[in-house]
């Protein structure tokens, strides 16, 4: 594996920077939150335009700008140290692999465009405080009772004459309350033969009632999913003998993407975090010196730069093997936590207050490994899934065996036999 940056990627990441830097500072991240779709339209439509940010890793024939995954993740290293309000983690990283791994060739060809200009944003509906769970990333996503368990709850779909129908609720769907289409996860074909499938919802279908939530990262804005008997399409064919296996498939994997991008995310924001203590420190003084000059200080910032940089080095090679993208949000989201909490600490009395930005990385830290972790689950279902857990214990070595009735007798001491003198 080669990790050295292309000239590209590393021209995308300059080009990126600079705009954030101009576009998206701390007031303009504050305004942008509270406004009704929860972020800058007009950025988003810059980045859009000028970058093709969210058609990073939508291929060339369907209008995107055909790189991997792994770019898309170096992007939101960027996107994340800002804290940037969009609907990139939604629409690029959740929405766009299922309908391009489900969607049938009409619809990646009627979606997938759009999506990758910025001309229509899509979010993944999932019943309940169930991402994480859908996605595979803290349990197995298989046989999709998150998704209402084939009675009541969650959401439930039925087929009529003109196609299929939608009914429940799904709380806590990322830009929920704004995206033009809705990719939702229901319950169909009863309690005997449940299966989970996606359905595609337009955002202004009759019968669609969405609220935006009040939530504890308003740079995440999340919104509540009604579906009062709304007409649906579904997500690709038809196919009644897999049991929704090919969904489910495909959420695990995008689950895996996805984990790559919130962990690049993660890290940027911890790296920013951790620079402005740096510089905060340089400047702030005590006792006629700068706090960072203080022996203890300087130690709290250098075992935050080891973990800082430990959490890039996993988000970078999870960035070209998604295989280990959940271990690294895990170690991204255990960095950034640690760093929002001294970044708040370090600060001192500025760090409490509303007025200064460092909550908001700490806000971050939490609001993602409540909606994506916690820390301790992605960790050991990543480690069930390598098998750590299955690993046969070891034959007891011959040298350490019980003695038998058939072992030969240790040999009595003979005068033939030199012995060492007692000491």
């Amino acid at each position: 594996m080669d990790a050295a940056f292309t000239a590209e990627q590393d021209e995308m990441r300059r080009t990126l920077r600079e705009i954030l830097g101009k576009h998206c500072g701390p007031d303009e991240v504050k305004t942008a939150v509270r406004t009704d779709a929860g972020h800058d339209r007009e950025l988003w439509q810059l980045l859009s335009r000028q970058l093709g940010l969210p058609g990073i890793a939508i291929a060339e024939e369907y209008g995107g700008v055909g790189c991997t995954p792994a770019d898309l993740a170096l992007a939101c290293e960027e996107t994340g140290s800002v804290l940037l309000p969009s609907p990139l983690l939604a629409t690029a990283a959740l929405a766009a692999p299922l309908i391009g791994a489900l969607g049938t060739a009409a619809q990646r060809a009627e979606l997938l465009p759009a999506l990758a200009a910025g001309e229509l944003t899509a979010a993944l509906a999932v019943p309940g405080p169930a991402l994480a769970t859908a996605l595979a990333l803290t349990g197995d996503n298989a046989p999709g009772d998150w998704a209402g368990g084939g009675r009541a709850g969650g959401v439930q779909a039925r087929a009529d004459a003109d196609g299929w129908r939608l009914y429940g609720e799904a709380a806590q769907v990322l830009d929920g309350h704004s995206a033009d289409l809705l990719l939702v996860a229901a319950h169909t074909g009863g309690f005997a033969r449940a299966r989970t499938l996606l359905f595609l919802v337009r955002g202004d279908a009759p019968g669609l009632v969405r609220t935006r939530q009040t939530t504890l990262d308003e740079t995440r804005p999340q919104g509540r999913v009604q579906l009062r008997n709304v007409e649906a399409r579904l997500l690709g064919e038809p196919h009644p003998a897999d049991g929704g296996a090919a969904a489910l498939t495909a959420l695990a994997a995008t689950g895996r993407h996805a984990a790559t991008v919130l962990a690049a995310e993660a890290v940027g924001a911890a790296g920013r975090a951790l620079d402005r203590t740096v510089e905060h420190v340089r400047r702030r003084e005590q006792f006629g010196r700068p706090i960072g000059s203080f022996q203890a200080v300087k130690h709290r910032l250098a075992d935050l730069y080891v973990q800082v940089q430990a959490a890039r080095s996993a988000a970078y090679y999870a960035a070209w093997d998604p295989e280990q993208g959940a271990l690294a949000l895990a170690q991204a989201l255990e960095a950034l936590r640690t760093t929002a909490g001294e970044a708040i600490q370090l600060h001192g009395g500025i760090g409490f207050t509303w007025e200064h930005d460092a909550h908001l990385y700490f806000k971050r830290a939490a609001a993602d490994e409540l909606l994506f972790g916690p820390v301790h689950r992605l960790r050991a279902h990543a480690a069930q899934r390598a098998g750590l857990f299955d690993a046969p214990h070891p034959a007891t070595p011959a040298a350490t065996a019980a003695p038998s009735a058939t072992r030969t007798p240790t040999p009595t001491p003979t005068s033939a036999t030199p012995q060492k003198a007692a000491v």
